[in-house]
């Protein structure tokens, strides 16, 4: 396939469903091979994906492009080691790591919110970055550069990282985590010509926000929050996602690129 990722090969964590489904679906758009990792093949019921009923790999390959599926859990070490092998074992090499899985328990104050709930977020949230990050530069390290880098890591925050928001204690936490991460990454390997951002995405129209949009009260407080007129969608994060992967941001690093309809911005 053509495009500015051809002849690149991407690893993308939480492919299955939502945004990691979308930015699998825009990298192969654009020539990447892709290897899809979740903790299922399967989308996620509930999603707004109107082929929810084909795995992210098989609508790569039904285009026409180059997938496959590595079952991952992103907060396990062992895991994320053998999805950096995998891809590499069998496309060569490492060009884009997309570190997207993600959990959210709900809402409820830090009194509610139980200590496995924080643990469960901060495992997947925050370990899940660190360890995709950990593998993917280990294995960039050993690559000579092309176009310029020696590979490009898109860390998947959330303006939850940026703002508090209410009744998110450990979401907000874990996020924040990956944002001060990504700059921390962007400072000790930009002399290495390692790319590390983050996108930073509002309230998308996704099966994990789906119970916002479905509520009426937080629905109409959602729209009220936001200055442009509707929500996002999965593909404006997976748009932002393809820049930061791609030449076309050869000098952007350590960038926190926010997608959020002007949510951040008051």
């Amino acid at each position: 396939m053509t495009g500015k990722l051809a002849g690149k090969v991407a690893v993308v964590t939480g492919s299955s469903s939502g945004n990691g489904r979308a930015i699998a679906l825009a990298l192969a758009a654009e020539g990447a091979a892709v290897v899809c990792s979740d903790l299922r093949r399967e989308a996620r019921e509930g999603g707004y994906e109107s082929d929810i009923d084909r795995t992210t790999d098989d609508v790569i390959r039904l285009a026409g492009g180059k997938a496959e599926f590595v079952d991952a859990d992103a907060s396990r070490y062992a895991d994320v080691e053998n999805l950096v092998a995998s891809a590499v074992g069998t496309f060569g090499r490492l060009d884009v790591m997309v570190n997207n899985a993600g959990i959210f328990t709900g809402l409820h104050t830090i009194v509610e919110e139980t200590e496995d709930e924080y643990d469960r977020t901060m495992a997947v949230n925050a370990k899940g970055v660190w360890l995709g990050c950990k593998f993917a530069i280990r294995q960039m390290l050993t690559q000579d550069p092309v176009d310029g880098s020696r590979g490009r890591i898109v860390n998947i925050a959330s303006i939850g990282g940026l703002v508090g928001l209410a009744a998110e204690p450990s979401y907000c936490a874990a996020k924040g985590a990956v944002v001060n991460l990504t700059r921390q990454l962007a400072v000790d390997f930009a002399a290495e010509r390692i790319n590390v951002n983050a996108v930073c995405p509002g309230f998308l129209a996704t099966a994990m926000v789906r119970p916002f949009l479905s509520d009426p009260e937080l629905n109409k407080v959602l729209h009220e929050k936001s200055p442009w007129p509707e929500l996002g969608t999965a593909q404006d994060v997976a748009k932002a996602t393809v820049f930061l992967a791609t030449d076309d941001a050869r000098w952007a690093t350590g960038t926190l690129l926010t997608v959020d309809g002007g949510f951040t911005s008051p």
